[in-house]
């Protein structure tokens, strides 16, 4: 299915087919994405959803430069989309009915990460004439996410993305998303223009930061509630970045960044403190530890832990300001140290942080993943420095002296890790078996849990505009790990799947044929879980609503050798595990099924209905019951079956629901048509999942007044930034480095003797489009037109005027 090119620009990456060998504990090769991937989030069965900074990336689409993509799982290839503002560094969430939402961003810039050509209100670029990027700070893209089923021309299944129409009331650069138990997304903090980190030096104004510092969160949808001062921002000043935030059962939020962490009622914005994080090890951007939520199980009684593993315990006044850091950050080793916090603990005891084993090494940037069996898989990252990128520090004054081009961290770790939180203390780390990449994975990675249970990693990009030539370049190859359950010969082929989950309720059941596994009925039975597994939106080293949790369930064994597992509904909480899109798994002796996508609650945004969880029938066994699946392990076998996939994900078909925005007087209306597949059910086929329309109070300023200047190399006015981390000005030099780290790691770079240049500047300019032309509706402007251009909405609404209106939320 090629979407034409008058309404989707289509660029398909040269790889080979997938390889049919799948060897457990080994990377293989993803394919291209076409933009690097900054930030992915798997949309359904078939696609994930790629998204990059506005760069100067070769595919075209829509006549500039792309930075948007869609990732095939099963060709492996990649098509753009057309993204108009500029999405660097935003954050991004699902909402109840499988759509995805993504907020801020930077300015428009153009090419070197300069400041685009026409200069908005606040002094950053509201558009630029070559990579014809917009503004993005405010802006709020939403997305329904298509399948091959699906007619990707239609404007059903591309992004979103007009401010002037909807739009945060403050602008937001690394900022944090947190759905609530409503499916209401909680945005938090962030920078207003970027920098390293969060703070002047000296840091005077810890609130405002000169106009630089984003101190409050709102809530999308808004429905008339302010953003509000939030005084944990204040007292974490400078390294509260993408600050770490998990809703809890009793609907608070633990909250965590620099080294303080609070309780934090967001309804009241009433905060209680937790202990402070030990060892003086910073978790949060630029630091960038791996942190992730346990699983959630009827073993713990669906108690939420938080781990934090690696970042850095950097000194204070080493982390400098807004324009670098103080120090050579790439010579500074980063943490091995990991943390586990329990911050409602049902014994009614304190909180208080716990200490778990080390890491193998250091590691910044490091990223977990939680996989259908319940371990966490690490991956990415490095072992000196950390996240951000820049032309120098406060050690090295000149560009031409950086040894590692604009990358503040060196030492790529390119064996991943394995932790199992149920091994005793002591025995939870391993990377046994494990091959390493031979791609470096450093500041803007990502990695995903994909539906078959692999994992696929992507990005890697320190570098203000693309450059392919440096010693860690803009990166597009994509690999896929294979964790060690694809070692098995036979997965599971779970039967009976529904397509979406309550809370509370009657409980289901799934069938497992006798050919999904080997051995004892009993004992491939007494193994069985049912999992759902949401793996978030992907974006500096986090998985932004990422969750596990084991459905409770008992198991018949019939004599046949299937087995029929009793599960029960989600827990009576919706706190627990957020409403909306999850993938089910089922594990029987550890090898888990492919994941079948359901809908978690009532795929509509608002209180969700809670009932009782049903008692669930008592175990029935059978000792003549044996499956019939091949046993042992198997190497270079596509899903332990020779080169056959095992098991069908099951769709969700029928309409995703239609998303209604309202707004002073005028109505935004986008909907989402999808096509039924063929063998679903009927009732599959006429599922809906509307997310509820909202009547927003009237309208807050659309810019922010008093936010002046802009310098590069400098703090300026205000301490804006332009990119975040003060590369400022085209690349310029050439850095005949050829020492990849400054630690023991070896790797033979593959650049090794090239000299550092900026590819960007060879490049060109044929964007296809000239200034004459409206970047939107690509309709002629006339002169006047142009100096108003994206901005005019904005202008419209602060003067009282007529016209376009930005609908809030």
């Amino acid at each position: 299915m090629a979407p034409s090119l008058s309404l989707l620009a289509v660029g398909l990456a040269s790889v080979s087919a997938p390889a049919l060998a799948q060897t457990a504990g080994t990377f293989a090769d993803g394919g291209n994405t076409l933009v690097s991937a900054m930030m992915m989030f798997v949309g359904n069965q078939d696609k994930v959803y790629i998204l990059d900074k506005a760069e100067g990336n070769a595919p075209q689409v829509a006549g500039h430069s792309a930075w948007g993509a869609v990732w095939d799982m099963n060709s492996h290839q990649s098509q753009v989309m057309d993204v108009k503002t500029n999405v660097f560094c935003a954050s991004g969430m699902h909402l109840p009915n499988g759509s995805y939402v993504t907020f801020g961003g930077n300015g428009a810039v153009g090419r070197g990460g300069n400041i685009g050509s026409q200069v908005g209100p606040t002094g950053t670029g509201a558009w630029d004439s070559e990579y014809q990027d917009f503004d993005g700070g405010q802006s709020i893209r939403v997305l329904n996410p298509c399948s091959d089923s699906d007619d990707f021309t239609s404007s059903d299944c591309q992004w979103f993305d007009d401010p002037s129409v909807l739009a945060m009331q403050k602008r937001r650069w690394y900022s944090t998303a947190e759905p609530t138990g409503d499916g209401e997304i909680v945005l938090i903090g962030g920078f207003v223009n970027g920098g390293y980190i969060n703070r002047n030096t000296p840091n005077t104004d810890p609130q405002f930061e000169g106009g630089a510092a984003e101190c409050t969160y709102e809530f999308f949808p808004s429905n008339g509630r302010p953003a509000t001062p939030m005084n944990f921002l204040v007292e974490t000043s400078g390294l509260n970045a993408y600050a770490h935030s998990f809703l809890m059962p009793d609907g608070r939020m633990f909250v965590q960044a620099n080294l303080s962490s609070v309780l934090w009622d967001f309804n009241a914005n009433v905060e209680t403190p937790l202990p402070a994080m030990p060892n003086g090890v910073v978790r949060v951007y630029p630091a960038s530890g791996a942190v992730a939520m346990l699983p959630l199980t009827p073993a713990n009684n669906y108690e939420p832990t938080i781990l934090f593993c690696g970042g850095s315990d950097m000194p204070d006044a080493a982390w400098g300001n807004y324009s670098y850091p103080a120090i050579n950050t790439w010579d500074y080793p980063a943490s091995q140290d990991c943390q586990r916090i329990t911050p409602e603990p049902q014994d009614g005891s304190a909180p208080v942080y716990v200490q778990d084993d080390n890491m193998l090494q250091g590691r910044s940037m490091g990223q977990f993943i939680t996989l259908p069996d319940g371990k966490l898989f690490l991956v990415n990252g490095g072992l000196n420095g950390t996240a951000g990128y820049a032309q120098q520090t406060g050690e090295t004054s000149s560009f031409n002296l950086m040894p590692f081009g604009e990358s503040l961290a060196s030492g790529p770790v390119l064996t991943p890790a394995l932790y199992d939180p149920n091994a005793p203390a002591g025995k939870r780390w391993s990377n046994a078996g494990f091959a390493a990449s031979t791609i470096p994975r450093l500041y803007h990675s990502s990695a995903i849990l994909l539906p078959d249970a692999s994992v696929l990693i992507a990005g890697s990009n320190p570098n203000v505009d693309v450059n392919t030539s440096t010693i860690f370049p803009t990166t597009y190859q994509a690999e896929i790990f294979y964790p060690p359950y694809f070692s098995s010969r036979t997965r599971p082929v779970p039967q009976g799947v529904p397509s979406t989950i309550s809370y509370g309720g009657p409980s289901f059941d799934i069938t497992i044929p006798s050919s999904s596994y080997s051995g004892s009925g009993n004992s491939a039975a007494a193994s069985a879980q049912v999992v759902l597994i949401r793996g978030g939106f992907t974006t500096h080293a986090m998985n932004m609503g990422q969750r596990y949790m084991q459905l409770n369930n008992s198991y018949t064994v019939n004599s046949d050798g299937s087995i029929v597992l009793h599960t029960a509904q989600a827990p009576p909480n919706p706190n627990l595990f957020q409403p909306g899109p999850a993938f089910l798994f089922v594990n029987v002796n550890g090898i888990p099924s492919n994941g079948t996508m359901v809908i978690v609650g009532n795929g509509v945004m608002g209180t969700q209905p809670v009932s009782d969880i049903a008692a669930l029938p008592a175990n029935i066994q059978s000792n003549t019951a044996n499956g019939s699946g091949q046993g042992g392990t198997a190497v270079g076998t596509k899903n332990g079956s020779s080169g056959d996939k095992t098991t069908t994900i099951a769709l969700i078909a029928g309409a995703a629901g239609a998303l209604v925005l309202i707004g002073a007087g005028a109505w935004f209306f986008l909907s989402r048509r999808r096509k039924p597949v063929a063998g679903a059910s009927q009732s599959d086929k006429t599922g809906t999942y509307p997310m509820t329309g909202y009547n927003d109070g009237p309208n807050a300023s659309a810019y922010e007044s008093g936010y002046s200047g802009h310098a590069r190399g400098a703090e300026g006015a205000g301490g804006l930034r332009s990119s975040d981390s003060s590369a400022f000005v085209p690349l310029q030099g050439d850095n005949y480095s050829q020492a990849w780290n400054a630690s023991s790691a070896s790797f033979n770079a593959p650049h090794a003797g090239v000299p550092y240049r900026d590819d960007v500047d060879g490049r060109g300019s044929a964007m296809g489009m000239s200034m004459d032309h409206d970047p939107y509706t690509r309709q002629p402007m006339q002169p006047h037109d142009m100096a108003q251009g994206y901005h005019q909405g904005y202008h419209q609404q602060q003067h009282g005027q007529g016209g376009a209106q930005q609908y809030r939320f």
